[in-house]
């Protein structure tokens, strides 16, 4: 009988300055590392397929982000800003023994990850993207395409004061659609913080009104592979647009239509089998 990947993960906690983060690990750590960061509402088990199809290749890993689950839940809207999340990350991969990794983010573990190769390219080995565009592709929709713009209510619902009181876990688990584990959901979303959920979107997510960002665009320097789900109705594909010019390396841009924001769910196996393929070429 095979083992649910619950059962056959080690778990472990990295210190960030303080902050411990949790982690599930699978595979022999003489293997390269892969550290997979899940987004909202989710947590580390979000990888449990991706875990199970690549540990005999490499030693796999997937954090509770801060807020989540098993990892600690500070207090303070600033402790939800990018820079602490790029430091999460890079202080699971040195915990381990690793100096770079290949990083593997969905939605806001996306944002996190794209942040973290801009900001640290010493640490990011390979970098693959589920349903997260690029940030600037993301203030450039926003900016200009009204269908985008409405399809973020939900952000700018996240950002008022006090949102999170309307957050309980059976809305949250209702968000993820029908493929996924319902108790382990609920589980993990009762040791987890509402409002810690909702700093993300205070602290990193564009504000009206809306515009481009003009700063100097830092290139990613570590090969992409950006995939996204067609379906998705929170981050529409023309936020895919130009991302090319905002990599410096090899990007391989996978559309998968009939999945939606949560495509690693949706697709699960042709997530592995896309991810393998390029890993290996």
């Amino acid at each position: 009988m095979k083992l649910d990947i619950k059962e056959r993960v080690e778990h472990g906690y990295a210190n960030s300055n303080g902050v411990s983060i949790h982690y599930a690990a699978l595979g022999s750590k003489e293997k390269p590392l892969i550290v997979c960061i899940h987004g909202f509402p989710d947590f580390w088990y979000s990888w449990k397929d991706l875990m199970g199809d690549l540990s005999n290749e490499y030693y796999v890993v997937a954090i509770d982000q801060r807020g989540y689950n098993l990892s600690d839940k500070p207090k303070g809207e600033k402790n939800y800003s990018i820079k602490f999340l790029v430091g999460d990350v890079i202080s699971v991969v040195h915990h381990l023994g690793f100096k770079k990794s290949i990083i593997v983010g969905h939605d806001w573990g996306g944002a996190v990850s794209w942040a973290l190769a801009m900001m640290n390219p010493q640490v990011v080995e390979k970098l693959i993207i589920l349903n997260s565009p690029h940030p600037n592709g993301l203030r450039h929709e926003l900016a200009t395409n009204p269908e985008q713009q409405k399809n973020s209510q939900y952000a700018r619902n996240f950002q008022m004061e006090g949102a999170s009181k309307y957050l309980t876990a059976e809305k949250l688990l209702s968000m993820l659609g029908n493929n996924v584990n319902e108790k382990e959901y609920t589980e993990a979303f009762n040791r987890s913080d509402f409002e810690a959920m909702l700093n993300y979107y205070t602290q990193n997510y564009p504000r009206e009104p809306y515009k481009s960002d003009p700063s100097p665009v830092v290139k990613v320097k570590a090969p992409v592979l950006l995939i996204h789900g067609l379906d998705d109705k929170f981050l529409l594909a023309g936020a895919l647009n130009h991302t090319w010019e905002w990599v410096e390396n090899n990007l391989t841009l996978v559309t998968i239509p009939e999945a939606g924001h949560f495509v690693h769910h949706d697709k699960a196996e042709l997530i592995s089998r896309t991810i393998k393929m390029w890993l290996n070429s």
